[in-house]
């Protein structure tokens, strides 16, 4: 059986700058919900709807804000108090993670790595893999099994490459990223063009996709190349899963993108923009930074106002859209 990893309630603490009521050796290998603790776990308490959790629980470390007064003794052996529970929760999370997570390293069976590919030290390349001509894998980096990356692509150091991604030919994908199941870089643009005879005849895309550093690609997430140029994801993006962008694209750093939103082509959004999920945006427009778009939103014009919100479709101003459903609501109303 495999030993589980312990770590302690003084390593805890170091971590997330919290001070220790109780032994600092108390050990735990796993974190979990306040409503769902057991022995060798550790939990947080943040919010007052679960305080009656908070009497009974079995977890051995319990996470609490500094300024908590509890109405009852707590049961845990040890606490650490913090200048905000909820705000730890990521740096737990990460670190159970992690630990669970234990990078891969080698190379799988029947795998396919081109004789001209560089793979980087410590690097994983999982079963039935292919890896293309003169493609570069950076140190750490770990391709799960079934994936294909194409050739002349590169992939930055300690990304991770999740089961049956596809990366076609002459993409680049940067450091510290994530591409989970199924996600489709690079495949074909959108572009036809008509004849005189009405015939759709396809328009080479002879492009690329550029993902920067420090991004997440959701499952099933499709990014199409560019016709020419680069389509580009720039650092910091997350993008959940379902999500489709289209050809020539330019998502600004740190946009964050929910399941299910389509991007049509050509079309530059600012940084720090958030993007509910089923939303639509037409094709060759300027999204302006710190833009906030409502799920099923439609954009078919520029957003020329930083910080803007929007609502509707097609969308306009958040505040205006409210009010206007406060009046079509009840349009049917009998007087």
């Amino acid at each position: 059986m495999k030993k589980q990893m312990m770590i302690t309630a003084g390593t805890i603490a170091k971590l997330v700058h919290g001070e220790i009521f109780g032994d600092p050796e108390t050990v735990v290998s796993s974190i979990t919900k306040i409503e769902q603790s057991k022995r060798g776990s550790i939990s947080f308490y943040a919010n007052q709807k679960y305080e009656k959790y908070l009497y009974n629980t079995k977890a051995s470390i319990i996470l609490i804000n500094k300024d908590f007064i509890p109405s009852a003794p707590l049961p845990a052996p040890c606490i650490i108090k913090v200048d905000n529970a909820y705000q730890c929760m990521p740096v737990l999370l990460d670190l159970f993670n992690t630990i669970k997570a234990k990078n891969k390293r080698g190379r799988g069976f029947f795998t396919k790595i081109s004789w001209s590919a560089k793979i980087g030290k410590n690097a994983y390349i999982g079963s039935h893999s292919y890896v293309g001509k003169s493609t570069v894998i950076g140190t750490g980096s770990q391709v799960y099994p079934h994936s294909y990356i194409g050739d002349n692509v590169t992939i930055g150091e300690n990304t991770i490459i999740y089961p049956g991604v596809k990366i076609y030919a002459a993409c680049k994908v940067g450091s510290n990223c994530i591409i989970h199941a199924n996600a489709v870089i690079g495949a074909d643009g959108f572009g036809f063009s008509p004849d005189s005879n009405g015939v759709y005849n396809k328009v080479p895309q002879i492009g690329n996709v550029v993902i920067e550093d420090n991004c997440e690609i959701g499952a099933n997430t499709t990014i199409d190349r560019a016709t020419m140029g680069s389509t580009i994801i720039r650092k910091g993006v997350k993008m959940d899963n379902l999500i489709q962008i289209a050809h020539n694209c330019d998502i600004g750093e740190n946009t964050v993108i929910a399941a299910q939103a389509g991007i049509a082509g050509s079309t530059v959004i600012g940084k720090n923009c958030i993007i509910g999920g089923q939303v639509g945006i037409g094709d060759h427009l300027v999204i302006a930074d710190n833009t906030t778009i409502v799920s099923q939103a439609g954009v078919l014009s520029n957003i020329k106002v930083p910080g803007t919100i929007l609502a509707g479709s097609p969308a306009f101003d958040y505040k205006k859209f409210m009010k206007s459903y406060a009046l079509f609501r009840d349009l049917n109303k009998k007087k």
